[in-house]
């Protein structure tokens, strides 16, 4: 698999804290990659080593085949776009003003792109309104179009719809996923908003106090995620039979516990387990949400302090 970035024992310290500590991280080429953690568990302190704001205290990360301390890495940052924490522009500018003098600072000759750039972000008709009266919403897309303006390949958002309204929510999702699928620009999003991030990513890190928890794909994630059923029997190996007569997958828990996975009603399963000569004691139906995966994953202890 190709990775647009690989992080590796990344350990960003102030004083005796940790904001990171060890973090791996790998991004394959084209995933929008849902970085998950509460607030404070080390989020922004990554997004901002990354985008070479900060150094790492130890450790190191390659972005596009770049070492993060070789000469190359800076000609690498040039294909990332990035909004860190808020969008940075000129309040007291329009839209299409804060573009051409992005377009400016980038020394690209022509501003050919930026009508195309305002309609993708869905900013083409807010004509001499000045950016500091825009809404949340309007200026989160004006700050992601700052960042597309050096048409990256990879675009970093950190917490791209925390605050909005749920039009604003809807508005930043459907941009993502065209960026994503039309542009192929691969897309790190950092986010507590589980929900909505089960909307958009195909990959998953889950990071909690500065640690990299777990890495994981879309399909592996539902896999672990689906509805099931957790019955308790007198005898889980003749369970397993049954099971399999009814082509449901079976995960054992105990001589006498296990989960079932698959749509079946009550009436079935007990018909398969009297087949079987196997007791039926109880069930449950169950479905584990992003949310709950999350905490089962990182435990329900406090939110960190103020490092993120």
């Amino acid at each position: 698999m190709e990775y647009i970035l690989t992080a590796e024992g990344i350990t960003k310290q102030y004083g005796k804290a940790k904001a990171l500590d060890g973090l791996s991280m790998h991004i394959p080429k084209g995933a929008v990659y849902g970085f998950v953690g509460r607030n404070g568990a080390g989020k922004t302190t990554l997004i901002r080593v990354i985008c070479g704001l900060q150094a790492p205290t130890s450790g190191s990360y390659t972005l596009y085949g770049a070492k993060s301390d070789s000469g190359a890495i800076c000609k690498a940052r040039r294909h990332m776009g990035a909004v860190v924490e808020r969008p940075a522009f000129y309040g007291d500018m329009t839209a299409r003003k804060n573009l051409e003098l992005q377009y400016t600072l980038l020394g690209m000759p022509s501003k050919d792109g930026i009508d195309a750039l305002l309609e993708l972000v869905g900013l083409a008709d807010t004509g001499a309104k000045k950016a500091r009266d825009f809404s949340l919403g309007m200026k989160q897309r004006l700050g992601i179009a700052i960042a597309l303006c050096s048409s990256p390949d990879f675009l970093v958002l950190d917490e791209p719809v925390n605050g909005l309204d749920p039009q604003g929510i809807v508005e930043i999702r459907e941009m993502i996923l065209k960026l994503n699928r039309e542009r192929n620009i691969t897309v790190l999003i950092s986010s507590h908003i589980l929900d909505e991030l089960a909307k958009l990513a195909t990959h998953y890190g889950f990071i909690e106090k500065g640690r990299m928890v777990q890495e994981i794909s879309a399909e592996e994630l539902e896999q672990k995620c689906r509805k099931y059923l957790t019955v308790r029997v007198s005898d889980t190996k003749r369970l397993a039979r049954a099971a399999e007569n009814l082509s449901l997958d079976c995960e054992i828990l105990s001589d006498t516990e296990a989960k079932l996975y698959g749509t079946v009603t009550v009436t079935a399963l007990m018909g398969a387990l009297t087949a079987e000569d196997c007791e039926l004691i109880s069930v449950s139906e169950h479905e584990e949400s992003l949310e709950n995966y999350f905490i089962n994953l990182v435990g329900s202890g406090q939110k960190e302090g103020a490092a993120q």
